[in-house]
């Protein structure tokens, strides 16, 4: 093994993963002239010895300046869009670098080599989108890194994290509440993936308004925030009896995939099927018809986030919602 008293170098990793310092090399600089079973190998050995690669360190070192890293692994290129634009304004206005990681969500040595590769970076803080932020392998590499971090849209598991999230159940009632009082008794619900607790918590607001109106059904189908499964997801729906008047997706994508499923059905948004969505991205705004929604913002939490690592002294703001109505709802047709 590696003596603790010294830092693990490349010659250290190829030794106990079996392969060569080039090899090593390749792996970390994504090469695709390894094969898979080798590069799984490494990157085993990366995470479990916290090697730092030295050429991206002291590429990093040379900009002279506090950074910060942003790690990234959610299905929604609408929802990383607005995230990315807020660290990128927050990092600029605190006078910080912003590191950008790309991570994999559900593979623990994946996860742990990112954190690792923003380590090496020289971050000094991160912002943790989710899926990550309710990750236990990205936890816990933070919280070995020693880091300060500001997990986005979860709670905050570890005592020395700031968490920035809206009321995603307080958010999801008002929303179902808007789509009753337009006379909606039969209301599909696409529910996001289970390993987010947002998707809970929005699911929960949605049958605690419906649970208080006596004639109200909720209808509940499995997504997981890509448009494909709001397709098809919003298919299982239509095809209940009754078919459902509104469809609430729990995210903006979800929502885009549910009005083309209803339009493929040759049926009319909002004349037959209302829709909402979740977040306020800029899918909603574009979507025909533009999409009532929630509004999650994303990236001014992402821009108060880069600021709260930057004065971690400061309290967080507190982050609210706002339903905004556009043209895909409607009253239910007589």
């Amino acid at each position: 093994m590696i003596d603790d008293d010294r830092k693990p170098t490349i010659g250290d990793v190829a030794r106990l993963a079996g392969v060569s310092p080039m090899t090593v090399s390749r792996v970390i600089n994504e090469s695709a002239r390894v094969r898979p079973e080798t590069r799984t190998r490494v990157e085993t050995v990366i995470a479990a010895t916290g090697y730092a690669p030295d050429p991206a360190a002291r590429i990093l070192a040379r900009a002279g300046a506090g950074r910060i890293g942003l790690l990234y692994a959610n299905p929604s290129n609408a929802y990383l869009a607005e995230v990315l634009a807020g660290a990128l304004s927050g990092a600029r206005a605190a006078g910080l670098f912003l590191l950008i990681e790309p991570s994999r969500a559900g593979d623990p040595v994946a996860e742990r080599l990112a954190v690792s590769r923003l380590v090496a970076g020289g971050a000094q803080g991160l912002i943790v989108p989710p899926p990550l932020g309710e990750s236990p392998a990205t936890l816990q590499a933070i919280s070995k890194a020693g880091l300060p971090a500001v997990v986005l849209a979860a709670p905050a598991h570890l005592a020395d994290l700031v968490s920035l999230r809206v009321d995603d159940s307080a958010a999801a009632r008002q929303m179902t509440e808007y789509l009753m009082s337009l006379g909606h008794r039969c209301i599909g619900f696409i529910q996001g993936p289970d390993d987010q607790s947002a998707s809970a918590e929005r699911r929960r607001g949605a049958e605690e308004a419906v649970a208080l109106q006596p004639d109200a059904r909720l209808s509940v189908v499995a997504g997981d925030f890509t448009y494909r499964s709001g397709l098809e997801a919003a298919r299982v729906l239509l095809a209940q009896s009754p078919r459902p008047t509104a469809i609430f997706a729990s995210n903006d994508d979800m929502a885009s995939g549910a009005l083309a499923a209803i339009h493929g059905a040759g049926l009319d948004t909002p004349g037959d099927v209302s829709v909402a969505g979740f977040d306020d991205s800029y899918v909603a705004a574009s979507s025909w018809p533009t999409l009532t929604t929630i509004r999650q913002p994303a990236a001014e939490m992402a821009h108060e986030a880069a600021i709260r690592l930057a004065r971690p002294g400061d309290a967080p703001l507190p982050v609210r919602h706002l339903l905004i109505i556009r043209e895909s709802t409607a009253p239910v047709a007589d």
